[in-house]
Protein backbone atom coordinates (compact mmCIF):
# COMPACT_ATOMS: atom_id res chain seq x y z
CA UNK A 1 0.00 0.00 0.00
CA UNK A 2 1.54 3.29 -1.10
CA UNK A 3 1.39 6.46 1.01
CA UNK A 4 -0.86 9.25 -0.24
CA UNK A 5 -0.09 12.89 -0.72
CA UNK A 6 -1.66 15.81 1.15
CA UNK A 7 -5.38 16.14 0.43
CA UNK A 8 -8.36 16.70 2.68
CA UNK A 9 -9.77 13.33 1.62
CA UNK A 10 -6.54 11.54 2.41
CA UNK A 11 -6.14 13.06 5.86
CA UNK A 12 -9.79 12.55 6.69
CA UNK A 13 -9.63 8.85 5.81
CA UNK A 14 -6.37 8.42 7.69
CA UNK A 15 -7.67 10.05 10.84
CA UNK A 16 -10.96 8.17 10.66
CA UNK A 17 -9.23 4.83 10.32
CA UNK A 18 -6.76 5.55 13.06
CA UNK A 19 -9.10 7.13 15.59
CA UNK A 20 -12.40 5.34 15.14
CA UNK A 21 -11.16 2.63 17.46
CA UNK A 22 -11.14 5.15 20.31
CA UNK A 23 -14.07 7.36 19.37
CA UNK A 24 -16.77 5.14 20.82
CA UNK A 25 -15.17 5.16 24.24
CA UNK A 26 -14.58 8.92 24.45
CA UNK A 27 -17.19 11.50 25.51
CA UNK A 28 -17.33 14.67 23.43
CA UNK A 29 -16.68 17.91 25.27
CA UNK A 30 -19.17 20.73 24.96
CA UNK A 31 -17.83 23.98 23.57
CA UNK A 32 -18.62 27.10 25.56
CA UNK A 33 -21.48 29.18 24.03
CA UNK A 34 -19.93 32.59 24.69
CA UNK A 35 -16.13 32.59 24.32
CA UNK A 36 -14.28 35.68 25.41
CA UNK A 37 -12.61 37.75 22.72
CA UNK A 38 -8.97 38.42 23.55
CA UNK A 39 -6.28 40.17 21.51
CA UNK A 40 -6.35 38.10 18.33
CA UNK A 41 -8.03 34.95 19.65
CA UNK A 42 -11.03 33.65 21.57
CA UNK A 43 -10.94 31.72 24.83
CA UNK A 44 -13.26 29.69 27.01
CA UNK A 45 -10.77 29.69 29.88
CA UNK A 46 -11.36 31.60 33.09
CA UNK A 47 -8.57 34.14 32.59
CA UNK A 48 -8.67 35.37 36.19
CA UNK A 49 -8.25 31.81 37.51
CA UNK A 50 -5.48 31.17 35.02
CA UNK A 51 -3.62 34.18 36.33
CA UNK A 52 -4.22 33.01 39.91
CA UNK A 53 -2.73 29.61 39.02
CA UNK A 54 0.26 31.61 37.84
CA UNK A 55 2.11 28.80 36.08
CA UNK A 56 2.12 26.82 32.84
CA UNK A 57 4.25 23.70 32.26
CA UNK A 58 4.86 22.51 28.69
CA UNK A 59 6.44 19.24 27.47
CA UNK A 60 7.46 19.28 23.81
CA UNK A 61 9.79 17.79 21.20
CA UNK A 62 10.61 21.24 19.79
CA UNK A 63 14.08 22.82 20.18
CA UNK A 64 14.58 24.97 23.26
CA UNK A 65 15.47 28.39 21.79
CA UNK A 66 12.43 28.66 19.53
CA UNK A 67 10.09 27.20 22.12
CA UNK A 68 11.29 29.56 24.81
CA UNK A 69 10.79 32.48 22.42
CA UNK A 70 7.28 31.23 21.68
CA UNK A 71 6.45 30.97 25.40
CA UNK A 72 7.86 34.46 25.90
CA UNK A 73 5.21 35.74 23.48
CA UNK A 74 2.50 34.13 25.59
CA UNK A 75 3.98 35.52 28.80
CA UNK A 76 4.15 39.00 27.31
CA UNK A 77 0.39 38.87 26.83
CA UNK A 78 -0.19 37.24 30.23
CA UNK A 79 2.66 38.43 32.49
CA UNK A 80 1.10 36.93 35.63
CA UNK A 81 1.59 33.40 34.26
CA UNK A 82 5.11 32.01 34.48
CA UNK A 83 6.12 29.30 32.03
CA UNK A 84 8.27 26.17 32.33
CA UNK A 85 9.44 24.10 29.38
CA UNK A 86 11.01 20.66 28.95
CA UNK A 87 12.19 19.28 25.63
CA UNK A 88 12.82 15.61 24.82
CA UNK A 89 12.56 13.50 21.68
CA UNK A 90 9.11 11.95 21.23
CA UNK A 91 9.94 8.50 22.57
CA UNK A 92 11.80 9.76 25.62
CA UNK A 93 9.15 12.40 26.29
CA UNK A 94 6.30 9.91 26.16
CA UNK A 95 8.19 7.48 28.38
CA UNK A 96 8.63 10.20 30.99
CA UNK A 97 5.02 11.35 30.69
CA UNK A 98 3.75 7.78 31.06
CA UNK A 99 5.95 7.12 34.09
CA UNK A 100 4.73 10.29 35.79
CA UNK A 101 1.09 9.39 35.23
CA UNK A 102 1.58 5.84 36.43
CA UNK A 103 3.01 7.32 39.62
CA UNK A 104 0.03 9.72 39.77
CA UNK A 105 2.46 12.62 39.52
CA UNK A 106 0.77 15.39 37.54
CA UNK A 107 3.17 18.20 36.73
CA UNK A 108 2.52 19.07 33.07
CA UNK A 109 -0.29 21.16 31.57
CA UNK A 110 0.37 21.11 27.81
CA UNK A 111 1.96 18.34 25.73
CA UNK A 112 3.17 18.33 22.14
CA UNK A 113 4.03 15.01 20.49
CA UNK A 114 5.34 14.43 16.97
CA UNK A 115 4.65 10.68 16.81
CA UNK A 116 1.03 9.71 16.17
CA UNK A 117 1.57 6.34 17.83
CA UNK A 118 2.08 8.16 21.14
CA UNK A 119 -0.64 10.74 20.43
CA UNK A 120 -3.27 8.07 19.86
CA UNK A 121 -2.08 5.88 22.72
CA UNK A 122 -2.32 8.88 25.05
CA UNK A 123 -5.90 9.43 23.89
CA UNK A 124 -6.73 5.77 24.42
CA UNK A 125 -5.40 6.01 27.99
CA UNK A 126 -7.42 9.14 28.78
CA UNK A 127 -4.36 11.36 28.98
CA UNK A 128 -5.69 14.33 27.03
CA UNK A 129 -8.03 16.88 28.60
CA UNK A 130 -11.36 16.97 26.77
CA UNK A 131 -11.56 20.66 25.90
CA UNK A 132 -12.94 22.17 22.71
CA UNK A 133 -11.11 25.41 22.12
CA UNK A 134 -13.10 28.02 20.19
CA UNK A 135 -10.04 28.31 17.94
CA UNK A 136 -10.43 24.69 16.82
CA UNK A 137 -13.11 25.78 14.38
CA UNK A 138 -10.34 27.23 12.19
CA UNK A 139 -8.90 23.72 11.69
CA UNK A 140 -10.35 21.13 9.34
CA UNK A 141 -11.92 18.02 10.91
CA UNK A 142 -9.08 15.87 9.63
CA UNK A 143 -6.62 18.05 11.58
CA UNK A 144 -8.24 17.28 14.94
CA UNK A 145 -8.89 14.32 17.20
CA UNK A 146 -11.97 12.18 16.80
CA UNK A 147 -14.00 13.16 18.79
CA UNK A 148 -12.90 16.77 18.68
CA UNK A 149 -11.37 18.27 21.79
CA UNK A 150 -8.46 16.01 22.71
CA UNK A 151 -5.62 17.11 20.41
CA UNK A 152 -5.14 19.29 17.35
CA UNK A 153 -2.45 19.29 14.70
CA UNK A 154 -0.90 22.56 15.78
CA UNK A 155 1.57 22.53 12.90
CA UNK A 156 2.94 20.45 10.07
CA UNK A 157 6.61 19.53 10.10
CA UNK A 158 8.15 18.21 6.90
CA UNK A 159 11.25 16.24 6.00
CA UNK A 160 13.29 16.15 2.79
CA UNK A 161 17.02 16.13 2.00
CA UNK A 162 19.59 18.83 2.80
CA UNK A 163 23.25 19.25 1.89
CA UNK A 164 26.18 21.63 2.29
CA UNK A 165 26.80 23.30 -1.12
CA UNK A 166 30.40 24.03 -0.13
CA UNK A 167 31.02 20.28 0.01
CA UNK A 168 28.48 18.92 -2.48
CA UNK A 169 27.71 20.52 -5.85
CA UNK A 170 24.13 20.88 -7.05
CA UNK A 171 24.88 18.41 -9.84
CA UNK A 172 26.28 15.83 -7.41
CA UNK A 173 23.63 16.30 -4.71
CA UNK A 174 20.99 13.58 -4.29
CA UNK A 175 17.74 14.34 -6.11
CA UNK A 176 15.59 11.46 -4.88
CA UNK A 177 15.22 9.23 -1.84
CA UNK A 178 16.77 6.39 -3.89
CA UNK A 179 19.89 8.50 -4.46
CA UNK A 180 20.54 8.24 -0.72
CA UNK A 181 21.59 4.61 -1.28
CA UNK A 182 24.65 5.65 -3.32
CA UNK A 183 27.84 4.29 -1.65
CA UNK A 184 29.53 7.69 -2.12
CA UNK A 185 27.54 8.95 0.88
CA UNK A 186 29.01 6.31 3.21
CA UNK A 187 29.85 7.88 6.59
CA UNK A 188 28.77 11.29 5.22
CA UNK A 189 25.08 11.28 6.14
CA UNK A 190 23.03 11.89 9.28
CA UNK A 191 19.59 10.70 10.38
CA UNK A 192 17.62 10.93 13.61
CA UNK A 193 17.43 8.34 16.37
CA UNK A 194 14.59 5.87 16.88
CA UNK A 195 13.03 8.17 19.48
CA UNK A 196 12.07 10.57 16.68
CA UNK A 197 8.48 10.57 15.45
CA UNK A 198 9.64 12.05 12.16
CA UNK A 199 12.12 9.22 11.64
CA UNK A 200 9.42 6.64 12.32
CA UNK A 201 7.14 8.16 9.67
CA UNK A 202 10.03 8.39 7.19
CA UNK A 203 10.93 4.75 7.75
CA UNK A 204 7.31 3.73 7.30
CA UNK A 205 6.68 5.78 4.15
CA UNK A 206 9.88 4.93 2.27
CA UNK A 207 9.59 1.19 2.85
CA UNK A 208 6.10 1.43 1.34
CA UNK A 209 7.39 3.40 -1.64
CA UNK A 210 10.50 1.36 -2.39
CA UNK A 211 10.06 -1.98 -0.66
CA UNK A 212 11.13 -3.45 2.65
CA UNK A 213 14.71 -3.93 1.45
CA UNK A 214 15.19 -0.16 1.02
CA UNK A 215 16.42 0.29 4.57
CA UNK A 216 18.57 -2.84 4.40
CA UNK A 217 20.41 -1.24 1.50
CA UNK A 218 20.45 2.10 3.31
CA UNK A 219 22.27 0.55 6.27
CA UNK A 220 25.29 0.00 4.03
CA UNK A 221 26.00 3.76 3.86
CA UNK A 222 26.45 3.78 7.65
CA UNK A 223 24.30 6.77 8.66
CA UNK A 224 25.02 8.63 11.90
CA UNK A 225 22.03 9.11 14.20
CA UNK A 226 21.40 12.21 16.33
CA UNK A 227 18.74 13.18 18.81
CA UNK A 228 17.94 16.59 17.36
CA UNK A 229 17.76 18.19 13.93
CA UNK A 230 19.80 21.02 15.43
CA UNK A 231 22.75 18.63 15.74
CA UNK A 232 22.23 17.43 12.18
CA UNK A 233 22.26 20.92 10.69
CA UNK A 234 25.15 22.11 12.86
CA UNK A 235 27.32 19.20 11.76
CA UNK A 236 26.46 19.62 8.09
CA UNK A 237 26.95 23.38 8.10
CA UNK A 238 30.29 22.97 9.90
CA UNK A 239 31.47 20.39 7.36
CA UNK A 240 31.52 17.35 9.63
CA UNK A 241 28.94 15.67 7.39
CA UNK A 242 27.69 16.36 3.87
CA UNK A 243 24.09 15.16 3.70
CA UNK A 244 21.05 15.16 5.98
CA UNK A 245 18.52 12.42 5.37
CA UNK A 246 15.09 13.22 6.80
CA UNK A 247 16.12 16.88 6.97
CA UNK A 248 13.52 18.87 8.87
CA UNK A 249 12.20 21.71 6.72
CA UNK A 250 11.95 24.11 9.65
CA UNK A 251 15.60 23.48 10.52
CA UNK A 252 16.57 24.34 6.95
CA UNK A 253 14.55 27.58 6.97
CA UNK A 254 16.05 28.70 10.28
CA UNK A 255 19.60 27.95 9.13
CA UNK A 256 19.10 29.53 5.71
CA UNK A 257 17.74 32.70 7.32
CA UNK A 258 21.07 33.06 9.13
CA UNK A 259 23.02 32.76 5.87
CA UNK A 260 24.33 29.26 6.57
CA UNK A 261 25.64 27.15 3.65
CA UNK A 262 22.72 24.74 3.31
CA UNK A 263 20.46 23.74 0.40
CA UNK A 264 17.25 21.72 0.33
CA UNK A 265 15.97 19.00 -1.99
CA UNK A 266 12.28 18.22 -2.49
CA UNK A 267 12.25 14.61 -3.78
CA UNK A 268 9.78 14.25 -6.66
CA UNK A 269 8.07 11.28 -5.00
CA UNK A 270 7.18 13.64 -2.14
CA UNK A 271 8.50 14.89 1.18
CA UNK A 272 7.53 13.38 4.50
CA UNK A 273 4.83 15.04 6.61
CA UNK A 274 4.67 14.84 10.40
CA UNK A 275 1.95 16.42 12.49
CA UNK A 276 2.83 18.37 15.61
CA UNK A 277 -0.07 17.35 17.85
CA UNK A 278 -0.90 19.66 20.77
CA UNK A 279 -3.35 19.33 23.63
CA UNK A 280 -4.03 20.09 27.28
CA UNK A 281 -3.46 17.26 29.73
CA UNK A 282 -6.07 15.58 31.92
CA UNK A 283 -5.34 16.26 35.62
CA UNK A 284 -3.28 19.29 34.60
CA UNK A 285 -2.12 21.15 37.74
CA UNK A 286 -2.98 24.48 36.10
CA UNK A 287 -6.09 23.65 34.04
CA UNK A 288 -7.27 27.19 33.28
CA UNK A 289 -3.77 28.28 32.25
CA UNK A 290 -3.63 25.18 30.02
CA UNK A 291 -6.91 26.10 28.32
CA UNK A 292 -5.84 29.72 27.92
CA UNK A 293 -2.53 28.75 26.36
CA UNK A 294 -4.16 26.24 24.02
CA UNK A 295 -6.63 28.89 22.82
CA UNK A 296 -3.79 31.36 22.29
CA UNK A 297 -1.57 28.80 20.58
CA UNK A 298 -4.25 27.58 18.17
CA UNK A 299 -5.28 31.19 17.46
CA UNK A 300 -3.62 33.49 14.96
CA UNK A 301 -1.13 34.98 17.51
CA UNK A 302 0.22 31.59 18.59
CA UNK A 303 0.22 30.06 15.12
CA UNK A 304 1.98 33.08 13.64
CA UNK A 305 4.55 32.98 16.42
CA UNK A 306 5.10 29.26 15.87
CA UNK A 307 5.94 29.95 12.24
CA UNK A 308 8.21 32.89 13.05
CA UNK A 309 10.06 31.30 15.98
CA UNK A 310 10.25 27.65 14.83
CA UNK A 311 9.51 27.91 11.08
CA UNK A 312 6.63 25.41 11.15
CA UNK A 313 3.74 25.40 8.69
CA UNK A 314 0.37 26.21 10.23
CA UNK A 315 -2.69 24.28 9.09
CA UNK A 316 -4.81 27.41 9.48
CA UNK A 317 -5.67 29.01 6.14
CA UNK A 318 -5.32 32.52 7.62
CA UNK A 319 -1.69 32.09 8.76
CA UNK A 320 1.10 32.53 6.19
CA UNK A 321 3.94 30.14 5.46
CA UNK A 322 7.07 30.60 7.57
CA UNK A 323 9.46 33.26 6.30
CA UNK A 324 11.38 31.99 3.26
CA UNK A 325 9.26 28.85 2.99
CA UNK A 326 6.22 27.61 1.13
CA UNK A 327 2.84 26.39 2.34
CA UNK A 328 2.51 22.64 2.71
CA UNK A 329 -0.46 22.71 0.33
CA UNK A 330 1.96 23.78 -2.44
CA UNK A 331 4.12 20.68 -1.94
CA UNK A 332 3.62 16.95 -2.36
CA UNK A 333 3.57 15.80 1.25
CA UNK A 334 3.27 12.11 2.15
CA UNK A 335 1.53 10.63 5.20
CA UNK A 336 0.62 7.11 6.30
CA UNK A 337 -2.71 6.03 4.80
CA UNK A 338 -3.69 3.95 7.81
CA UNK A 339 -2.76 5.17 11.27
CA UNK A 340 -3.80 1.89 12.87
CA UNK A 341 -1.35 -0.02 10.67
CA UNK A 342 1.30 2.62 11.38
CA UNK A 343 0.88 2.21 15.15
CA UNK A 344 1.55 -1.51 14.92
CA UNK A 345 4.98 -0.96 13.35
CA UNK A 346 6.53 1.05 16.17
CA UNK A 347 8.33 -1.81 17.92
CA UNK A 348 9.61 -3.13 14.59
CA UNK A 349 10.84 0.33 13.59
CA UNK A 350 12.74 0.85 16.85
CA UNK A 351 14.36 -2.58 16.60
CA UNK A 352 15.39 -2.20 12.96
CA UNK A 353 16.43 1.45 13.20
CA UNK A 354 18.63 0.88 16.24
CA UNK A 355 20.34 -1.88 14.31
CA UNK A 356 20.83 0.30 11.23
CA UNK A 357 22.27 3.18 13.26
CA UNK A 358 24.36 1.00 15.57
CA UNK A 359 22.49 2.10 18.70
CA UNK A 360 21.20 -1.31 19.74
Amino acid sequence: MRPWSLTAQTLGIAMTLGLSLFAATQATAASCPNPRQMNGFKTCADVAKAEQEGMLVVYSTDPEPGSEAQLARFKKMFPKISTSYMRLQAGALYARLSAERQAKTYVVDIVQLSDMSFVLDFQKRGGWMNYISPEMEAFKPENKSNPEGFFTWGALSMAGIAYNPNLVSAAEAPKTWLDMLDPKWTDQMTVKTSTSGMQHVTWYILRQLYGEDYWTKFAAVKPKAFDSYVQQFDRTINGQDKIINTAQYSGYLLAKAKGAPIEYVYPPDGIIGVHESWGAVAEAPHPEAAKLFLDWFLGVPGQTGYGEELAYNSLRSDVPAPRGGVKATDLKVLFPTDWDAFLKTHAQFVREWNKITGLR
